[in-house]
């Protein structure tokens, strides 16, 4: 890996645990019977595409899903559903950041949104001690903040300008076939990071 001076990592999969069934189940279990067809790991709908690039703000995506699936929910239903799928960060797989972190610029990417962002910085501050997980990168991308979400090439190709990294010698690592893709096609060295292989089985 001596090529590479970059590493972008995903967040869901890679650092904390994501169970997206859980949040299927708990939308189920409020009358949205057909929650997989809105959101999964590999498709978005509109709504949440809006959401996850920061065109819908939390009080938008709320009213928004209420009119979506004609359900009378609260908000605190919507985001008790939605933050279901979020798990917990493992220690040990911190210490291997701190210790990647002096042999490569690190870099995070997330699809992610303002609901689920605060609630994984309190999982993570709960879990860990520490005070924030961006700390752990050079910078810490997030799809709402920075307006493009992956897995579409474009998203990619920003955050290199953003951050002035050349392509070929920057390597993405998801959980996400389709993410894969999309950094394949901006031009990044790729790794697919799938269970039960963890960060702590690669060889960089």
């Amino acid at each position: 890996m001596e090529n590479f001076r970059n590493i972008i990592f995903d967040l869901g999969g890679i650092f904390i645990d994501i169970d997206y069934f859980k949040t299927e189940n708990a939308f189920i279990e409020l009358g949205v019977t057909n929650f997989s067809e809105l959101y999964n790991q590999h498709h978005a709908n509109p709504l949440f595409e809006q959401l996850e690039t920061g065109k819908l703000d939390e009080n938008g995506f709320y009213q928004a899903f209420r009119e979506a699936t004609q359900l009378e929910l609260s908000d605190k239903q919507i985001k008790e559903a939605w933050n279901a799928m979020l798990g917990t960060f493992a220690p040990e797989k911190l210490e291997w950041l701190k210790e990647i972190s002096n042999r490569y610029k690190i870099y995070l990417f997330s699809n992610t949104n303002a609901i689920h962002y605060d609630c994984f910085q309190q999982i993570f501050r709960d879990n860990t001690g520490y005070k924030n997980f961006d700390d752990f990168f050079i910078k810490a991308h997030y799809s709402h903040k920075i307006g493009v979400r992956k897995p579409y090439p474009e998203a990619f190709t920003k955050l290199l300008e953003i951050e002035g990294l050349e392509a070929d010698e920057t390597l993405f690592i998801d959980d996400t076939p389709k993410n894969i893709d999309g950094a394949r096609q901006a031009g990044l060295h790729t790794i697919l990071l799938q269970s039960p292989k963890t960060v702590l089985d690669l060889d960089l």
